[in-house]
């Protein structure tokens, strides 16, 4: 046996808190965005709401805010910061949506007189509960039949705040149980579960706290400092006995600190935003407007803060030296805020731009021409990992001039079709929907008469249960309680 030192080197990702908050402004809904920009306003007096201010497209780096930055670094630039950390922090975000080419700027539109906004009776919706938004990822990833079987067992058995819980069933016993009722292998299940973990919101299905806090943080590519405290001390940390952390990892109380700072910025309930059942107001996060042939996709900046850094604050940090540092934070806080939102819009705006193009007959000809489509497949095309575009498609809506959609809306299952291509799960609802209101209220179809008639005029064939299951999802009721006797 022979010991030799190697000298390795690696990138790693680094999640800092200013890359945490753009991550989560991505998953944001509109309102919550605007409700955190205000409370952002009220915070940092660097920040102005610019009511003749420009477009947000515009103000990537504010003029006066880079030469902010370079006034406030002039003294120490040379000796303590890298002139290359802006463009760091953005290579970053980047990275982390695996988006390596943002798309161009895109043209102004205005609606017109006679353009109609979303009626009353679109914008007020029910949240989406925990179950429904974790079963449609499920089904919306690369899942074969068992491993489905197996996710939809694992969600059945979550609890509010998201944990995989089983009454009277210790947590190592959980996994082995439920695979065997799919008709899985336990390793297979496994590697399910881990894959399930990456669900957003990021560390539902865990069977405790540290497996929870662990998953964030390995996802944000958190170091192995962090990740030591998170296995070995969460009892230490809810006592918040740094001392005999920082003894035990023979580190210096103070990095415990700031590791304790940035765990506690993690998610420990992951469903608890899936929890109300408060009906919410919806507003277009984009719009689709159809120009001739071509269809253009705009944000949606209508009632939006237009940011921007405050001038008098410029002045104020070269009549006052003092305060100079903490101008100097409250400014770096507002450029990456600007610059974060300024990040979520293109992307948003690039996965809607995909959906567009991808489901080109929907909009042109109607929902019986949706096609089936996953998270993989607009996520290889805009170079995003999958659950990125779930974050991004997550309660963002879209005005399109088919109506207002929820843009997961767009992501459906395939339907075999014999000697045809594929058709999407929506479609095949519709034409459930069809069929029902065609028939004579008397004598209603039967879901077996529904499947025999699918197969014969759409040559779709599909099982009895599957039509129950997309009947009850529409709120058709049975045959026999559809029937009408006068």
């Amino acid at each position: 046996m022979e010991i030799k030192q190697q000298l390795r080197l690696s990138q790693q990702l680094v999640m800092t808190p200013q890359l945490q908050q753009a991550i989560k402004l991505l998953q944001m809904s509109r309102m919550e965005l605007a409700e955190l920009v205000q409370e952002e306003l009220l915070e940092n007096p660097v920040l102005e709401d610019s009511l003749e201010g420009r477009d947000l497209r515009e103000v990537e780096l504010p003029e006066e805010s880079t030469t902010l930055d370079k006034q406030i670094d002039s003294d120490d630039k040379a000796a303590t910061e890298d002139p290359n950390k802006e463009k760091k922090d953005e290579i970053d975000w980047e990275r982390y949506l695996e988006n390596h080419a943002l798309q161009a700027p895109m043209p102004s539109f205005r609606r017109g007189p006679d353009e109609e906004m979303p009626g009353v009776d679109q914008t007020l919706s029910r949240g989406e509960d925990l179950t429904a938004h974790l079963l449609w990822q499920l089904r919306m990833g690369d899942f074969v039949e068992d491993e489905q079987r197996f996710g939809a067992l694992v969600i059945g058995n979550l609890t509010d705040d998201g944990y995989l819980k089983m009454d009277g069933v210790p947590p190592a016993e959980i996994v082995p149980r439920l695979a065997e009722e799919a008709g899985l292998h336990p390793e297979d299940a496994e590697e399910v579960l881990k894959m399930m973990q990456q669900f957003d919101p990021l560390g539902v299905c865990t069977r405790s706290l540290q497996e929870c806090l662990l998953v964030q943080a390995e996802h944000f590519g958190m170091d192995e400092l962090t990740m030591r405290v998170i296995s070995d001390h969460i009892p230490n940390l809810e006592k918040r006995n740094y001392n005999g952390i920082a003894k035990d990892l023979d580190v210096a109380v103070e990095e415990v600190y700031d590791i304790a700072q940035v765990i506690a910025d993690l998610e420990p309930r992951p469903g608890r935003n899936y929890v109300s059942e408060e009906p919410r107001y919806i507003t277009p996060d984009v719009y689709i407007h159809r120009i001739g042939d071509e269809y253009f996709v705009v944000p949606n900046d209508d009632g939006m803060p237009k940011l921007k850094i405050s001038g008098f604050y410029r002045a104020a940090m070269a009549d006052n030296p003092k305060a100079k540092e903490y101008i100097q934070s409250k400014l770096r806080s507002a450029q990456w805020l600007i610059r974060s939102i300024d990040q979520r819009r293109k992307t948003i705006v690039k996965v809607t731009e995909c959906i567009v193009e991808k489901q080109r007959d929907f909009f042109d000809k109607g929902i019986e021409y949706l096609k089936p489509m996953i998270l993989r497949d607009v996520a290889e095309a805009v170079e995003m990992h999958e659950s990125t575009i779930s974050r991004v498609t997550s309660n963002k809506y879209v005005h399109t001039p088919r109506g207002l959609f929820e843009l997961k809306f767009f992501f459906n299952s395939a339907i075999k079709r014999e000697g045809r291509g594929d058709i999407a799960s929506e479609s095949v609802k519709r034409q459930i929907q069809k069929i029902v209101a065609a028939e004579d209220p008397k004598k209603p179809y039967s879901d077996q008469q529904i499947v025999k008639l699918l197969k014969e005029e759409h040559d779709i064939k599909i099982a009895r249960r599957t039509v129950a299951k997309y009947r009850e999802m529409l709120g058709i009721l049975s045959s026999t309680k559809r029937k009408q006797y006068f």
